[in-house]
């Protein structure tokens, strides 16, 4: 069940490594980089929804570890920034709310 806001490659390509990593029965990939000072278009500033079952059990370091481990290169690559929300089914379920995102500050 995957909900990507942000068409472009690396959207994309956060997608699809997060669906096949995690097998997530709820995925968002937010691009936010238009909030940012950076040129239009970009692909630089992201947020991500993951809901899984692979969390379970797990603490929200351990969490964003796998995360950030599934997205290392892009990470490496032009990504500046991710700002990562993860879930179990049981969390998710509560109707929990996700942050909203900050406005730049820079």
């Amino acid at each position: 069940m995957s909900n990507t806001h942000a068409p472009g490659t690396v959207a994309q390509t956060i997608d699809q490594k997060l669906t096949e990593s995690f097998s997530p029965t709820h995925l968002e990939v937010l691009n936010e980089s238009h909030r940012h000072h950076v040129p239009p278009n970009s692909e630089t500033h992201f947020k991500v929804v993951v809901v899984s079952d692979e969390f379970d059990g797990l603490r929200l370091l351990a969490r964003h570890r796998l995360v950030n481990n599934c997205l290392a290169k892009e990470l490496a690559n032009g990504v500046h920034a991710l700002s990562i929300h993860t879930f179990t089914q049981s969390e998710w379920a509560k109707d929990v709310e996700v942050p909203k995102t900050p406005n730049c500050r820079g």
